[in-house]
């Protein structure tokens, strides 16, 4: 399972907040980034228990001030469908 996480936080913070999130196991990217979002997150994991999780660790960094999560669909034929069938 896949989810993607746009995060907003307290200026200046960027840099601490994309190094504590790197040492989360279940991301598997993060990245600065310009407009209403500051931080991009890709979340990577075999259930959905462990994506909540994660969305919750990151919810809890207190520098975050806002987060929109999307959760990956499956079999509209995106790259993720593709990457099943290898």
């Amino acid at each position: 399972m896949q989810a993607y996480v746009l995060l907003s936080c307290v200026s200046g913070y960027e840099k601490e907040i994309i190094s504590e999130l790197k040492s989360i196991s279940t991301v598997v990217e993060v990245n600065g980034i310009w407009g209403k979002y500051d931080i991009f997150v890709k979340i990577s994991s075999m259930e959905l228990l462990g994506i909540e999780k994660t969305i919750e660790k990151i919810r809890s960094i207190k520098q975050i001030t806002a987060s929109d999560t999307m959760h990956v669909i499956y079999g509209q034929g995106g790259s993720v469908d593709e990457l099943d069938k290898g």
